[in-house]
């Protein structure tokens, strides 16, 4: 690995040193890359002519006075990156999208399967000159019988089951407020890039990693999914209900709905006598979650009547002081006040002239932490460079 790829001065991060070719977009793949640059890879995205489509999706967008109006869609998974812009269908572009996955440590694209191939680009092409290379692929649903389906989050919570868990019990489907299949192959793909790195470490071995969006959902519905492949159990839509824990749900105050759960049976003790319901807490009928799920209806009742009496304020503030979870349901910038009210620091700017407010990298590190070096790039503000540092030793 070269410690100082482009120049740059070391990170101090876990991948410092590391050099991603970084050849795709939207969502999966970028979040992935985002995550490896945030530790310290230096990531250099490969953009067609008309950019990533993210940049395109809007709004809601930051004015720029320069770049005017940026989607702030595309500003959430490319930080800490590098862009240059490579037209593949022009010889010369392809030659250096060739000779930079051939200098990589990791490539991760997600181009429709065989897609790659056209270019000189796959992973069979990439490790003839890079033996070395971590190759990260990620498709909607596979390189085999999926190859031909276009891998978009809404359409993988509907075929994945996700979307027909999700609504209320009598009400249509419906799909989750953020692309989460896409996030969370995004960090199943950095995952599998860190690992593999820690193989070619010890042994010099390069590898083809492949994920897909249909994968990572069936992984994702954890106890939907082994419900039904050990159990034969399908689920069903709750509303906000939960399956196997009761209560876990909005409830009703005296004037707004409030998050309450007993994930246990002492949570559901404490819970009963905090409400001023003591007899339930020391019914039999109710001892175990099995015993509550199976008298939902009534408890339910119970707890209703008694959390309509107070203030969701004030039910917050005694129920978590009786060491029972709860909370308001906030809108995102009540999340994010919630977060800073804890000290998590959840924005921070880039040290660039440039910078924009981004979310934090969700992980600390007490030795190696993530930095915030580069702003998410204009289309292309790299090329000069990467292309000059392209043509050296080429």
């Amino acid at each position: 690995m070269d410690h100082s790829p482009l120049g740059d001065d070391p990170t101090g991060g876990p991948l410092d040193g590391v050099l991603v070719a970084d050849f795709s977009r939207v969502l999966a793949g970028p979040y992935a890359t985002m995550m490896l640059a945030d530790l310290g890879a230096t990531v250099i995205k490969v953009e067609g002519p008309g950019g990533d489509d993210t940049r395109t999706w809007k709004p809601p967008v930051v004015s720029d006075p320069e770049q005017g109006d940026i989607s702030t869609y595309y500003l959430s998974i490319n930080r800490n990156k590098r862009s240059v812009v490579l037209d593949l269908t022009d010889p010369g572009d392809l030659a250096a999208a060739r000779e930079l996955a051939r200098r990589a440590d990791v490539v991760v694209e997600n181009f429709r399967p065989g897609g790659a191939a056209r270019f000189g680009l796959d992973h069979d092409s990439v490790s003839a000159g890079n033996p070395g290379v971590v190759y990260c692929s990620i498709t909607g649903f596979g390189a085999r019988g999926g190859a031909h389906l276009a891998g978009y989050d809404l359409l993988v919570q509907a075929v994945s089951g996700l979307m027909s868990l999700t609504g209320d019990v009598d009400g249509p489907p419906f799909r989750a407020g953020v692309a989460v299949f896409d996030v969370l192959t995004g960090l199943h793909a950095a995952l599998a890039v860190g690992a593999a790195l820690r193989h070619r470490e010890r042994t010099g071995q390069g590898q083809l990693l492949e994920t897909n969006l249909l994968s990572v959902a069936m992984s994702t519905l954890v106890n939907q999914t082994e419900a039904y492949v050990a159990a034969g159990a399908v689920g069903r839509r709750m509303g906000n209900a939960h399956p196997s824990v009761f209560p876990y749900q909005p409830m009703r105050t005296a004037d707004g709905d409030l998050i309450v759960i007993a994930g246990n049976d002492g949570q559901f003790r404490k819970l009963a006598t905090v409400l001023g319901d003591p007899a339930m807490a020391e019914d039999p009928r109710f001892a175990t979650m099995s015993d509550r799920i199976g008298h939902r209806e009534e408890i339910e009742q119970r707890l209703r009547a008694r959390l309509a009496t107070r203030t969701a304020q004030e039910w917050y503030d005694a129920i978590t002081a009786a060491g029972v979870p709860c909370g308001p349901i906030n809108t995102v910038d009540g999340g994010v006040a919630l977060a800073e009210e804890l000290g998590l620091d959840p924005v921070v700017r880039a040290d660039d002239a440039a910078a924009v407010p981004t979310v934090r990298n969700p992980v600390t590190w007490s030795v190696t932490p993530p930095s915030y070096r580069r702003s998410p790039p204009p289309l292309g503000a790299d090329s000069a460079e990467v292309r000059a540092w392209l043509d050296q030793n080429g």
